[in-house]
Order: C-alpha cells, then structure tokens, then sequence
C-alpha cells in the first residue's frame, strides 16, 4: 500500500509479467496492430453494454449513441482510446488487467520456441489483446467506470509494464473506459492524426460502432474579427464505415476487409484460410459468416473452452461464443450469426430448448460441411493444411452428427499402405476407386503411433496380396470406426479384430490353412495351458507371412488403443483377453513345436507372446521376466 491510502500497488501474475516483457521487446513484427486491438475491444464492451440494456435501459444512463473515440496528442505523445460501453469495476480491473490466466498464457509460454518470428505468431491465439499496449508505449494509463454506478466509482490503473502495477478511485463522470498510451521514443509517428486514422481504416472499417476522431482544424482566421472569436470546438467525425460488414453485400465487401473482420472477432493474428457469407429468407431467416481459421487455438482439447459464434439478434449483440449453434466436432468455427427469429430477450437457457436454434444448428453445420468440401475439392493444398490443423477434430463428427455423417466421411482423410506416407491425405472415396475385384471391405489397423501401424505384423497377409490397408494413429480414431462402420456401402473391417476371412482364398490355399490347422492342434493346446490366464484363445493364423505370432481382439471386444486410452484416464474397461494367433510356417513355431523340455518350452511361448503384445505397442504387465526369459534363452544358445 502507498502513502496514498485511496491507492494501492499491486504486482502483476508471473505470467503476465513474462509476457509484458516479451511485448516490450517487439515480439510483435507489425506495431500498428496494438490499435486494432484495443479499438477490438472497446466494441466488444459497447456490444456488451447493448445487450446488457435490453433489460435495463438505466445503464445509457441517458446516452444511447454508441461510439469509440481516438485522440492523438502530438505534444504529449500520447494516443487515447475511449468508449462509452460496459466500463469495469474495481475487482473488473484487477481480474482483466492485473492477470492474463484466462488466457493461458502459461501455456503460451510454453510453446515459445525462442525464435522471435515464429513466436509473435502464437500470440494471437492467446486473447492478450490488451497488452499489446506496451509494444508501443512505456506507461499505459486506464481509467473506467462501470455502467449504472456513480461517478465517484470510477477506477484509474496504471502501469508501466514491468512488476508492478497502480490502482485507485478517480471519478469518471463519463460511463465506459479511456485507454491513455504514454508513447515510446521509437513510437512516437502513432501520435500522428493522419497516421493513426490510416491504420482505423485499415484495420476497424468494419466494426458495426462509428469510430470518431476530431476533424482537422480549419485554417487560421484571415478577419479581425474572427481573430479574436473564441476558437471552434473541433467535432468528432467517423473515421470508419461503422456498418457491420455481415450485413452488406458479398459484392460490396473485399477479400481484405474480410480477413479483418475474422481477426475483429476472432482475436486472431492470421488470416483465414476460407470463409463463407450467407443472407438467408424463407422459413428461416439469418445472415451467417463463418470462417475456417488456419491455426488450431492452443486450447482446442478444452472442451470448457469459449467456443462458438457471435450471436446478434436483429443486429442486436446478444452474445460471444453462442455454442449452441454447431455442434462440437465444428468447434475450430468462428464468426458471426445474425437472426430475426429469435426473441431479443434470448437467454442461454432459451437458446437450450429452442426448436429454431436446432434448425440454424443443422444449417450451419451444412453451410461448413459444403465449405469444407469446397475447399477439398478446388484447393488440396488449403485442405491439407486444414486437415493438419482439424483433423482430429473433425474426426468426432459421426459419432455426434448421425445426419451428416456421409458428409463428414467424405472429408476424412487416413495414411495407408498405398502410400506409406505419415501425411494422412488418402481419402475413402480413394480407397474405394483404388479397391481389388471382388473386394467388398475397407481394411483398417489401428495403433499407438504411425510406425506401429506401419510395422503391424496384422498387414502381412495384405501387402502379400496387394491388399490396401488405412494406417490410423490418432488417439479418436478406435472412437471413429466405432461409430463410421461403412462407407459407399463398403463395411469398414478391422484386420486385428476377429477371423480374418479373405474372399480371394483359392482352394489350394483354403486346403493347406486347414492341413495346418490340423497339425497344430497339439501346439495350440500346449500354449493354452501355459499362457492360459493370458489369453482368450489360441488358433492358427492366416494373417501372417514373416512374423511368428500376432495379437488380435475378440469381434465383440474393445480395441487395443481404446483400451490403452481408458485406462490411462482412470476409466474402467470391461474385462477381456486378446486373442494369440500363431504362423505354423514360422521356424520359430516350428522350434517352439518342437521342444521336449516344458520349462523351456513355457519360456519360449511366453516370449513369443510378450514380442506379440509389443509389437501392436502394447506394454508388458512384467517387463522384469520378460528380459529373465530373453536372457536365459540368450545363455543357452552361447553355450550351444
């Protein structure tokens, strides 16, 4: 506390206090941005004060022209953003300003790789917006007052971006926030009218609230007269459109101006990779703007995350991150949704039984869908991108969006054997074209990693035959199959899952599978009594070609990788054994089949079995033993 009882020093979270310093030392390439910014935010707190006065009118406090204003003072080196919004209380500012954890910057932190460059691109994934101030300024003062309160609650903060920042009571008479900017030495051209109004028109033409700056003084007086008149008050004039660009004509609007707009509401720093912008009549009316982003959000595993669209209601801002309008599988979505159909009185808990929120849902889950294929279609590069970025995410869709599910499977995209490529860019509609005579399955492995599934002794018998298989490695992709099961009236088969039944089995073939079935029969029971609490069964293989043994999964049972993911959350699993499938033709079967010694023979099937598990990536309940049993047999066979 200061001498000043009315003000206190307060220090900043660790976080932020890392990140102000990165700021200061121009992570950003592009300074101007710091003006979007807070321009960005000061009409997100007017859109917030709208909706808040639907209900309560008192909060205008009989002002309802909305605006932003910007002054520039050449001599002071100061830039000054005001608003007359929502405002913030006390506890408001030290929560917004005085920390950074919602926007987990501790995570941002993390992904700094050092190199200056490539960093000031994460930083727009991380809504620190505001602190964008010290790019440019070496002490930032805010001073604010709360809608609906008295002028005395006003609150004035101070910071000059290094541990520490001040906070005390000032009266506001005015409601909203003013963001006053101390300019740096090196920064100083922003205290420049004509510089700063080129950067509003740039970056802020198409927020829906006027943002005004005073106009250019006249010429001096020429008369006596007016020499010794009062100067003029210079008036305020817009320096942007001021017209929400959602609802202007595609026609009208430029691929520059929307870029913008999707950082507007987006809090991004790259472009979008596409965007889609529909007006609506009929039984439904809405305008829609959708983007598709080209980065994933550091939180986009957060399912508590803010997602979804800007809601507005007759041009009315009802809402951020309204989720209800697309499901969660199209949760990488943002943009805007404008809707005549629902009350302005909308609440989150109407919004939940609304039988229209399901009917834009569907739309615009469509409207991303068609985009997307779009984007597939013309543009493989962009989808690529894409699909590096979403694809995991996406790949949740059948299993939340029954409806679409043919669409989305038509935008899913695997590695496979006809490649050998870890770049998933295989389609099914692909594997389909590329499918043998006869063949009437689409084949599949799954695994811990691309690798595994690469190397999966399961694909022997497929790469024999030229039999295409689709590598999948993603930690969803188990959940995926679970619920896509056929495509193109293809089912979907699992090639560790189950007897393996191939239709192109010719006879000589089918007779040799069951001599050896036969002549296995001994084997098979001697391995069912050592190994029995270890697995559902044994059986001879038609999988194999090189490899002495596999493990598969029971038709019915749960998959090796679903299992794996369950249990390493806590989850319970239901009980079940794999299923040990062994190559008759394998010299090491043959050596196992014939050994005499049981001791000897009980450590060769159980490493046989423990080299199985690993190979499908699996763990060894006892690893110890497992390097025992190598080791003895390593012993035995030095000493001859």
């Amino acid at each position: 506390m200061t001498a000043d009882m009315n003000k206190e020093t307060l220090g900043f979270q660790t976080e932020a206090r890392q990140l102000l310093q990165l700021m200061i030392h121009s992570l950003y390439s592009n300074k101007e941005i710091f003006l979007r910014e807070l321009i960005s935010n000061a009409s997100d707190a007017v859109d917030k004060l709208r909706f808040a006065a639907l209900s309560d009118d008192a909060l205008l406090e009989g002002d309802g022209e909305y605006a932003v204003r910007v002054d520039v003072d050449t001599d002071a080196g100061t830039v000054t953003i005001s608003d007359n919004g929502i405002g913030m209380s006390r506890d408001e500012v030290i929560d917004n300003l005085g920390t950074i954890a919602k926007s987990g910057t501790a995570a941002f932190l993390e992904q700094l790789s050092g190199d200056q460059q490539k960093d000031s691109q994460l930083i727009g994934q991380f809504g620190v917006g505001f602190y964008s101030s010290f790019i440019v300024a070496d002490r930032v003062a805010v001073h604010t007052r709360k809608a609906g309160v008295p002028a005395s609650e006003g609150v004035l903060w101070e910071s000059r971006g290094e541990a520490e920042f001040t906070i005390e009571a000032q009266d506001k008479a005015e409601r909203g926030t003013s963001i006053t900017l101390f300019l740096r030495e090196d920064s100083k051209d922003f205290a420049d009218d004509w510089r700063v109004r080129s950067v509003i028109k740039k970056y802020s033409d198409h927020i829906s609230v006027p943002v005004l700056m005073k106009e250019t003084p006249p010429p001096a007086a020429e008369t006596a007269e007016e020499e010794n008149a009062e100067p003029a008050e210079p008036e305020y004039k817009s320096v942007n459109e001021a017209t929400a660009l959602w609802t202007r004509s595609r026609s009208e609007v430029t691929d520059e101006e929307y870029g913008e707009f999707y950082k507007h509401v987006s809090h991004d720093f790259e472009d979008p990779l596409s965007w889609s912008h529909n007006r609506v009549e009929g039984k439904l009316e809405y305008t829609s703007l959708l983007y598709i982003p080209a980065r994933a959000p550091f939180d986009m595993w957060n399912r508590d995350a803010n997602l979804g669209v800007k809601l507005y209601v007759q041009r009315t801002f009802i809402m951020d991150d309204a989720e209800q309008f697309l499901p969660m599988y199209l949760r990488f979505v943002k943009g805007v949704l404008d809707s005549n159909d629902l009350s302005l009185n909308v609440s989150r808990e109407i919004l939940q039984q609304d039988k229209t929120v399901d009917a834009l849902r569907s739309a615009l889950s469509k409207r991303v869908l068609d985009m997307l294929s779009k984007m597939a279609k013309n543009d493989a590069e962009k989808y690529a991108t894409f699909w590096k970025e979403f694809g995991q995410v996406l790949k949740e869709g059948p299993a939340e969006d029954m409806g679409n599910k043919d669409k989305i499977a038509e935008l899913l995209r695997f590695s496979s054997t006809h490649t050998d490529n870890e770049v998933q860019d295989q389609s099914l509609k692909d594997y389909v074209e590329r499918m043998q005579d006869g063949q009437d399955k689409i084949f599949y492995v799954v695994a811990e990693n691309f690798n595994t599934a690469k190397r999966s002794p399961q694909l022997e018998v497929f790469r024999k035959r030229g039999i295409e298989v689709l590598l999948l490695s993603d930690r969803v992709d188990d959940w995926l199959m679970n619920h896509l099961q056929e495509f193109d009236g293809k089912q979907l088969q699992d090639v560790a899952r189950g007897r393996l039944d191939l239709e192109d089995e010719n006879d000589e073939e089918k007779k040799a599978r069951e001599e050896a079935e036969k002549d296995s029969e001994g084997l098979v029971e001697r391995l069912k009594t050592v190994i029995a609490d270890a697995v559902e069964e044994v059986r001879v293989t038609t999988r194999l070609t090189n490899s002495p043994a596999c493990l598969v999964v029971g038709e019915q049972d749960m998959g090796a990788q679903m299992r794996r993911i369950m249990e390493a959350a806590g989850q319970a699993v239901p009980e079940s054994k794999p299923i040990l499938e062994i190559n008759p033709t394998h010299p090491l079967i043959n050596r196992l089949d014939a050994e005499t010694d049981e001791d000897r023979f009980a450590d060769l099937a159980k490493i046989i079995f423990d080299q199985a598990n690993l190979a499908e990536g699996g763990q060894l309940d006892d690893p110890a033993a497992y390097v025992e049993r190598l080791n003895k047999l390593l012993l035995q066979l030095s000493n001859g």
